[in-house]
């Protein structure tokens, strides 16, 4: 179970992650933000960024091996990635419109899917 709450732990994480820090180009691009000073927006991810934080030091703590969990450090680091980089291009493809995957985006997943299976090789 550790290795699981870990996983959505990590997803929580890097929604938050990634709003912190292109959720503000959304917003711009909205009109929203449009007026604010450079130190609004700024405090406006940082605000994003700490719950960001709320979920990737309980997932990392949970997760490493040191603390009975499932993963040491480089498989932790690993699996963030590859979540971080899936989040980021749902989100993309959700929020950002003109964002079109392309072939080599598709490489460039596959070749992340190897990194964690090689990471997880004995």
């Amino acid at each position: 179970m550790k290795g699981l709450y870990t996983i959505l732990l990590l997803l929580a994480s890097n929604v938050f992650m990634t709003f912190a820090w292109y959720g503000h180009l959304k917003l711009q691009e909205m009109k929203i933000s449009d007026g604010w000073p450079l130190i609004a927006v700024i405090l406006f991810s940082w605000g994003l960024a700490f719950f960001e934080y709320c979920a990737q030091v309980p997932a990392n703590r949970i997760g490493f091996t040191g603390n009975g969990g499932p993963f040491n450090l480089i498989q932790l680091k690993v699996i963030q990635e590859v979540i971080s980089l899936t989040v980021f291009t749902l989100v993309v493809m959700v929020c950002f419109k003109g964002q079109a995957l392309q072939w080599n985006h598709f490489v460039a997943f596959g070749l992340l899917i190897l990194a964690v299976f090689f990471v997880f090789l004995k």
